[in-house]
């Protein structure tokens, strides 16, 4: 069979276009519904049926702009397995329907598997032996006006074995089946009777298989209307209509490149080639432009639906822009982006407030210039958007201004470039701020059903920058508390400076002519001034420094406290049965123990004994501070010691005591205490200890 005629070969291209498109569209939906989980076995048999449909009008299609012998061998074999899927979607169908036997279900399953089988392997022989003998030919003549005879065996199977019920639903598909087998019955009977496949009959063979689609469609949703209430997604509708229009152009321009071919002479070739370059570059300009996109969803939205929104769509859209945390806008950006996807804005800016109560700057804005104008919080834009909790039209207010009584724009709204709607976002208690959308990309009525869906994003829009608002305050006063909680520790630690200062200057009048005195007095002064720097550079950098070897070497840290403390009038004993060094920073544990000691001479008279003792207890450094001050109750130990603000002294702060325990119990170590009232005081801080090689210092260690 050759399609000589051009008349002929533009009916096959329309013929089989139009088949290919109908039963694609047919299998796309039994495929969704198969994937949203609704799906069963006739579904799925169904599917397979129109996907296989689809490819046997594709391979017309191609035959008709090629004229090739291997596309039309190759439109046989698709012709017989679409033979072979319609046949298992109708055992399906009959497996299910009635009450036959499964015997002779697996009868009917393998006349089928043999007659296509059969087909198979003749249009294979016919293929390989070119010219074929005219014995094989009018073989596969026979198998194919067998195959429909057995599809039409198989309906009639069918329809006599369903229930009363069943063939409600059955009725439309079997009508259009029948209708599609008989009209093949008459090609393949035509071929056997001349002996030829008929050239006109080919060619509206797949407008009969595309008039009977609406026929499979009604049996489908009836199907479906027994279980459930068939709802048609907006985004289904939106791309199906993308694919058939998409379809119908590309059937279009193969119409019109089979004409420029025909009628261009030597140059038809050529010609043809660059109109369908041509043609699909302005398919692809057309398809990824977004004016395009939003005039067919609000196309589509318009006239095949009541509301023109999938409002869960929309909304699950929206929360999950808000609420994307690695997304690279930042989130006011993102919900400017999320209110303009909704009406086809390209473009706008966001206002908030700068403080409770203040006024509202620029805070966010997507394609769009900087402004650098406030607007003022009692001015009447906000008075009316607060007000009225309404989504304002600008577009509106200039051709009625009444609408919108009292309202005056500020000036840099008006100079906006293609400034459109702007949506109040507010919560239940204050408006949060607004944002400034642009002209949409198409033209959208803005109605009741585009202002509710604007007004409720924006109080969820409101709530969300609220929350975020309300995080970065707290984090705010964290960061504040954290560094009032440090200026604390340093202002403590520069009382017992300054305490220690005092006290040598004191002294310094009795023993000024004391050379041991002058030293000791030196040593102090150089350890105040390296305290005070170390304090200075906390404060700064906010942070304590961490200088030094990690590890402290605990017989070093006693001595200094010691040559500190040797001006003190009550005098400090220590004894250390070992060298240890222990984890932490030298510098930080001198000022615990440090603490503890000036703690205990505070509170120990001139007469009285403070010590400190350094050994190893239970694999851990202790270090033990005591004396024979005037103690501590045991309700102060229990409630109120290690807790900030929280002394016995009358001039005391309550910091170091917290300072140094916190510290402690960050090593791994513990602080216990033991004291009575009138008697004394000790403590005990146990450190975990690093050993040190031999030969190595402080940066060489080993934990144990």
């Amino acid at each position: 069979m050759n399609l000589d005629s051009p008349t002929i070969a533009a009916i096959v291209l329309w013929s089989y276009g139009l088949a290919t498109l109908c039963y694609l569209a047919l299998a796309v939906h039994q495929v969704n519904q198969q994937r949203s989980g609704s799906g069963d076995r006739a579904g799925k048999a169904m599917a397979a049926a129109a996907l296989a449909t689809s490819a046997w009008g594709l391979g017309g299609l191609l035959f008709a702009l090629t004229t090739a012998g291997i596309i039309r061998d190759i439109q046989l074999v698709f012709d017989i397995l679409r033979y072979a899927a319609w046949y298992a979607f109708l055992l399906v169908l009959l497996d299910s329907a009635g009450d036959r036997a499964p015997g002779s279900i697996r009868w009917l399953a393998a006349v089928s598997t043999g007659i296509v089988l059969g087909g198979l392997a003749l249009v294979g022989l016919v293929t390989a032996s070119e010219p074929a003998p005219p014995q094989l030919v009018r073989a596969s003549q026979f198998i194919f006006l067998g195959m429909t005879i057995f599809a039409l065996v198989l309906l009639e199977q069918l329809f006599r074995n369903a229930t009363a019920d069943s063939r409600w639903n059955l009725k439309p598909i079997g009508i259009g089946l029948s209708a599609a087998f008989i009209f093949d019955l008459y090609f393949y009977s035509n071929a056997v009777l001349f002996n030829r496949l008929d050239e006109e009959i080919f060619a509206v063979r797949g407008f009969a298989y595309a008039l009977v689609t609406p026929l499979i469609a009604l049996s489908i949703i009836r199907a479906r209307a027994r279980t459930l209430k068939v709802s048609l997604s907006q985004n289904v509708a939106f791309h199906t209509t993308t694919l058939l229009a998409v379809g119908l152009y590309l059937l279009a321009a193969a119409a019109a490149g089979y004409y420029v071919r025909y009628l261009g002479g030597s140059w038809g070739g050529a010609l043809q080639l660059g109109l369908l370059f041509v043609a699909l570059v302005l398919l692809l300009l057309v398809v990824f432009s977004g004016t395009t996109r939003a005039k067919l969803r609000v196309l589509v939205g318009k006239n095949f639906f009541r509301y023109r929104y999938d409002y869960r769509e929309e909304w699950l859209k929206f929360t999950k822009a808000l609420s994307a945390e690695d997304a690279a806008q930042p989130v006011g950006q993102r919900v400017i982006r999320g209110l303009g996807d909704m009406v086809e804005s390209p473009a706008g800016a966001l206002w908030l407030r700068e403080s409770p109560g203040g006024n509202l700057t620029q805070s966010a804005r997507w394609n769009l210039p900087v402004c650098v104008a406030e607007e003022d919080a009692q001015g009447s834009l906000v008075s009316f958007l607060q007000d009225s909790g309404w989504v304002l039209n600008l577009e509106e207010y200039r051709h009625l201004p009444g609408r919108y009584q009292g309202l005056e724009l500020p000036p840099w709204l008006a100079e906006l470039p293609n400034a459109w709607l702007v949506v109040p976002l507010g919560t239940a208690t204050e408006m949060v701020g607004f944002v400034v959308l642009t002209t949409s990309r198409t033209k959208i009525d803005v109605n009741w059903e585009v202002n509710d869906l604007l007004r409720t994003a924006g109080s969820q829009a409101a709530s969300y920058l609220a929350q975020m608002q309300a995080t970065e305050a707290l984090l705010e006063a964290r960061k504040f508390d954290s560094f009032n909680r440090m200026s604390a520790f340093v202002v403590h630690d520069l009382k017992n400076i300054v305490t220690q200062l005092s006290l040598m200057v004191k002294n310094a009048e009795r023993h000024a002519e004391n050379v041991e005195f002058q030293r000791d007095m030196l040593l102090t002064v150089r350890h105040s001034v390296e305290r005070m720097k170390q304090l200075m550079l906390q404060l700064r950098e906010g942070v304590t420094p961490a200088d030094g070897s990690y590890g402290a070497n605990l017989s070093a840290v006693v001595k200094r406290i010691q040559a500190t403390q040797a001006t003190h009038a009550t005098k400090l004993e220590v004894k250390v049965r070992e060298p240890l060094v222990t984890r932490g920073q030298e510098e930080r544990i001198e000022r615990v123990i440090g603490h503890l000691v000036q703690n205990a001479l505070d509170a120990t008279p001139v007469d009285g004994h403070v010590w400190i003792t350094v050994g190893r207890d239970s694999g851990m450094a202790l270090v033990e501070v005591g004396d024979t001050g005037h103690g501590m109750s045991d309700e102060f130990i229990r409630d109120r010691l290690f807790k900030p603000f929280q002394t016995t002294k009358q001039a005391g702060m309550g910091i170091g005591a917290y300072e140094s325990y916190q510290y402690i119990r960050e090593l791994g170590g513990n602080i216990q205490v033991e004291s009575k009232e009138n008697m004394g005081t000790r403590f005990r801080v146990s450190l975990p200890l690093i050993e040190v090689r031999q030969g190595s210092d402080l940066k060489q260690m080993e934990m144990t």
